[in-house]
Parts: C-alpha cells; sequence; structure tokens
C-alpha cells in the first residue's frame, strides 16, 4: 500500500498537484481481499494489486474511511474477535453521525474518495529493482524480517543463507552507498512503527539477495485518484446522489 501511495505522490507532484498526500485504507484490504489479496494470517504484494485491480469500480478507499485496526475475520487476538470485519458497506466505507443514545447510526458510504490501478507486475535483481525505482517509484518486497527484529540502525549485512526464507514485505524506496564503509546498501520502509530502526526505515546491503530482498518485489502503477469529491451529508445520507465522481485524468 505504502509503495503504491507514494506513486500517486510522485504523480501528483509531476502534475503540479498540491496539498495532503493520498493515504489509502490499509484495513479495506484485511476486510475485502480474502484469499486474493490475503489477511493478517498473510498475503501478497502481486495478489493486493490484482484485488484493487480486478475490483477498480469500487477502487481502494482513502484512510479516513476505516482506521487501520490490525485485524481481519479469521483474527482471534485482542479485540478482533469482538468485531465484525466481514466485506460489507460498513467495512469498505463508513461514517457515524453522532452517539446512538442521541438517535445516531453508523452506515455504509456508497461513494468516497478512492484511487485505482493500472497496472502492476513484479521485478527481481538489483540492476532492474533500481531501474523500475527510479523509472516509477518506490516498490514492495518479499524480506526474511526475522533478523530484523533487532535491527536498530545503520548498514545491515547478513549472508547467512538460511536468512532468506521471506516472511514479510516492505517498501524499498531508494539505494545508496555509505560515506564511511564504501557499503551499497538498500533504503526500505517497514511497517513497524517509527519507534524502530531509522524512524521505521532500514537500510540493508545491496546485491547479493541478502535476507531474500531482491527475489520478489510487486509494482503497481496508478490509474486515478480523487482530487475532487462530490460531498455527502455527515451522516451519510445523501451519498446515493453522488454515485460517480472521479476525474479520470487524476485532477
Amino acid at each position: 500500500m505504502s509503495a503504491f501511495a507514494d506513486r500517486i505522490k510522485i504523480a501528483r507532484h509531476a502534475q503540479g498537484i498540491q496539498g495532503p498526500d493520498v493515504s489509502l485504507a490499509i484495513q479495506y484490504i484485511l476486510n475485502c481481499g480474502n484469499k486474493v489479496a490475503g489477511t493478517c494470517l498473510g498475503g501478497s504484494h502481486t495478489g493486493t494489486y490484482q484485488f484493487v485491480a480486478d475490483n477498480g469500480a469500487t477502487g481502494w478507499p482513502y484512510e479516513t474511511c476505516l482506521q487501520y485496526e490490525a485485524c481481519s475475520k479469521d483474527s482471534e487476538e485482542g479485540a478482533c474477535k469482538l468485531k465484525s470485519f466481514a466485506c460489507d458497506a460498513l467495512n469498505t466505507c463508513r461514517t457515524c453521525s453522532t452517539f446512538s443514545i442521541a438517535g445516531g447510526h453508523c452506515t455504509g458510504i456508497s461513494s468516497f474518495p478512492n484511487a485505482t490501478i493500472a497496472e502492476y507486475g513484479v521485478v527481481k535483481g538489483e540492476a532492474d529493482m533500481m531501474a523500475e525505482i527510479y523509472a516509477r517509484g518506490p516498490i514492495a518486497c518479499d524480506v526474511d524480517a526475522t533478523p530484523l527484529h533487532e535491527y536498530v540502525g545503520g548498514v545491515l549485512s547478513d549472508t547467512d543463507p538460511l536468512h532468506k526464507i521471506t516472511n514479510h514485505i516492505v517498501s524499498v524506496v531508494g539505494w545508496g552507498t555509505d560515506a564511511t564503509t564504501g557499503t551499497k546498501y538498500w533504503h526500505a520502509r517497514n511497517s513497524w512503527g517509527e519507534y524502530w530502526g531509522e524512524l521505521g526505515y532500514f537500510r540493508l546491503e545491496r546485491g547479493g539477495n541478502q535476507l531474500g530482498l531482491e527475489g520478489n518485489c510487486g509494482w503497481a502503477t496508478p490509474a486515478t485518484w480523487t482530487e475532487r469529491n462530490f460531498a455527502c451529508f455527515e451522516d451519510g445520507s445523501n451519498c446515493l446522489a453522488n454515485a460517480t465522481y472521479r476525474d479520470p485524468s487524476g485532477v
């Protein structure tokens, strides 16, 4: 999701569009992605892109539609088992008007700001990954995250051949060379929070497919995204009148 959102940001910048960044609802994928995109028990980058591309009429809702709850319908941890994460209107985009004691209610929004995918694919290997990032922006890559659990900064080098069994996905945003050691590295964003690593990022020695990072990466390009919407009422009561509002140019 973050790699795709970055590509929207790049496209907007190229068009001279200013304003808040487009932030997409991760929870929508967990609610509706099922066997294609995955759930909290696992998934894939290309599966996620395929799911969004195949459901282009719906699009990928913006984050204000759904808060990230780190739950899916097959999750039993914490409060996950107390809520519904079925793929329905409420779990695609919702609003809640006020407290129920005052007559308020929650309702699914039928039209909402969203983004769609034009195309997606895969890339692997140091040279091809660099070419794809340079041409179109960040990519999502598999990684063996276990050696990253205790990463606290710097360029990580791990040549253990057993540390290439991937179990996680990160966004590779660029590359560089350490000024002191001359070590080539990838620069990647993780999803574990800014308390971890280098404010949520890490650097890994580039070349040799360390941690399996260079073995399987996915990318997607944006087709459309919402810049102007037909507004719904606060309680969502007039959204049916606003069924279509995306500008195909993305502007």
